[in-house]
């Protein structure tokens, strides 16, 4: 069996998964030095996530018609080339309200990413192979939420502004896309109509309208209780630097990296539904104990099944959407996950600091027990091999 990982088409590819991720993973960090030196309240910080995730629910649906209709290239390089410009500019903020308003336009760029990375993976591979490299491609991003934490909170020892000079890698990406990204682009065939009539169709059964709910609760824990609040509670309750903050991160990505790099062998033992129930148990498990670790070592055991969740849940949602989808329709297919994913990561910190403002840390965690627990129904009941 060939070893895709060497293939050139999927680092690339692995290149635009670690800068879909880089825009939240490497701030966080400096979610708190931002809370003092902006002036901002932990209740409000998540509107720094929040904007920057906004664009893909606005813009999902059209990123993924026109890299059906367009092609995949034609979309991929300006997106990347404005992610990193103005993802630059966000060092040069002197208040909140700029940086919001220049992380709105940077999360423009963004937002096609997270579709892309998926469909191109989809449209590169079938049968095991697709698992496989989505497998190869969630370690990748599992390494970049770990190392983009870590390097961000080196960055941030300088000051809050320093990891917003990461983005700057997109551009020199964009400009290897151009030249040796070789991946096979979609024919347009029929009018528009059918085209959103055929998506349509396949959407709106069962299966894969339990996959986007997955995908939604998914999301709301990772950007909630994990993303948003972890970092805050890790700094107030054990007073935790910004680089202990980024190596409890390391090590959650780490074992989704683990899990995510055996999903080919995983998923032939187990089976895909299987696989979604354990990631909810995971997630269970995490969303209990966290909150409750008496030090900063008691925290390892939540992160460590946290972690896992990722490694099963993500890349195999993203399979069987993969598989499901004509490569037609295909960018339909991801953005719609996709829309669903931002629509997560924008009103997770939301609501979570809804949570957190009426009821303290904890309702923040409970909120993320009820999300794994809506996992393990929809995979129960709702998830077909």
């Amino acid at each position: 069996m060939r070893r895709i990982y060497r293939d050139k088409n999927l680092q690339l590819v692995f290149g635009v998964t670690l800068m879909a991720i880089l825009g939240v993973s490497s701030i966080i960090p400096a979610l708190p030095g931002m809370i003092r030196e902006l002036s901002i309240t932990p209740a409000r910080i998540g509107l720094v996530i929040s904007v920057f995730t906004l664009p893909g629910v606005l813009f999902a649906p059209l990123t993924g018609i026109l890299a059906d209709r367009l092609g995949r290239k034609a979309i991929l390089v300006p997106s990347l080339f404005l992610f990193g410009i103005v993802g630059f500019a966000c060092f040069f903020a002197q208040n909140i309200e700029q940086l919001l308003v220049l992380r709105f336009v940077q999360g423009m760029g963004a937002a096609p990413l997270g579709v892309l990375y998926g469909t191109i993976i989809g449209d590169l591979y079938n049968g095991r192979e697709r698992g496989q490299a989505m497998g190869y491609n969630a370690s990748v991003l599992s390494m970049g939420t770990a190392g983009f934490p870590a390097l961000g909170g080196a960055l941030a020892m300088l000051g809050w502004e320093y990891p917003f000079i990461l983005p700057l890698l997109a551009i020199p990406l964009g400009l290897m896309v151009i030249l040796f990204l070789d991946a096979p682009e979609p024919k347009s065939s029929g009018s528009f109509r059918e085209y959103l009539t055929g998506a349509w169709s396949r959407m709106k059964t069962r299966q894969v309208l339990a996959l986007f709910a997955t995908t939604l609760m998914t999301f709301m824990v990772l950007y909630g209780p994990i993303i948003t609040y972890l970092p805050i509670l890790l700094s107030h309750r054990f007073d935790a630097s910004p680089v202990s903050i980024g190596m409890v991160f390391l090590l959650a990505s780490g074992f989704t990296g683990v899990a995510s790099f055996q999903l080919g062998r995983l998923t032939e033992r187990f089976g895909q539904r299987a696989l979604l129930m354990a990631s909810a148990v995971c997630y269970a498990l995490s969303m209990l104990l966290m909150p409750n670790a008496p030090g900063l070592w008691h925290v390892v055991p939540p992160v460590i099944f946290f972690g896992l969740g990722q490694g099963l849940n993500i890349p195999t949602v993203m399979t069987m959407l993969a598989s499901i989808a004509p490569m037609e329709q295909r960018g339909a297919f991801m953005a719609a996950n996709g829309l669903l994913l931002r629509l997560a990561q924008t009103l997770a910190p939301l609501l979570m600091g809804g949570l957190y403002a009426l009821y303290g840390m904890q309702a923040v965690f409970m909120g993320g027990l009820v999300c794994a627990a809506m996992i393990l129904i929809l995979a129960i009941f709702f998830v077909q091999e």
